[in-house]
């Protein structure tokens, strides 16, 4: 016991005290998958929430039951949702299966690249320094602000009038 405080105490001198990079180097993440095989995660963006299993495969992305292409109609949504798999280096070898509710179009692809993300991070975890480090681990916070009372909307006033 006394050797494993030491070691933790020179990985925390190394690490500069760091918790996070601390919890990394002392404890290697365990892949996440099902008796199937699949990761799953749900990704969120705006109003958008997405449900995602990952699986080995040829590269199909399903969404709400239709085809990446015949839902996502734009071609800049369909590359949101290629994103992770080209970041991670791993085109092509994986099934995504997706259902999103809410939101517009682009909040959903930019909840479902949040779920393939989270996904291939946990079926995977030596993916995680890449995808981290490109910021799709991370939740984009923002939202759509309230409607203030006295204003037209968040912060449009009312038309003015002199006379």
């Amino acid at each position: 016991m006394a050797d494993q405080i030491k070691s933790l105490d020179e990985l925390n001198a190394v690490a500069g005290g760091d918790a996070a990079v601390l919890a990394d180097i002392a404890e290697p993440r365990e892949p996440v998958r099902d008796e199937l095989g699949r990761s799953y995660a749900t990704g969120k963006r705006k109003d958008a929430v997405a449900r995602v299993w990952i699986k080995p495969g040829s590269g199909k992305v399903t969404v709400n039951g239709k085809d990446q292409s015949a839902y996502f109609a734009r071609p800049v949504l369909q590359m949101i949702l290629r994103q992770p798999f080209e970041i991670a280096g791993v085109e092509d070898q994986f099934d995504v299966m997706a259902t999103v509710k809410g939101g517009g179009l682009s909040g959903q692809a930019g909840a479902v690249k949040h779920g393939i993300s989270k996904a291939l991070q946990l079926y995977d975890p030596a993916l995680r320094s890449s995808l981290k480090a490109a910021g799709f681990l991370t939740r984009d916070s923002r939202v759509v602000e309230r409607k203030k009372y006295g204003k037209r909307k968040a912060r449009r006033s009312f038309q003015f009038s002199k006379r």
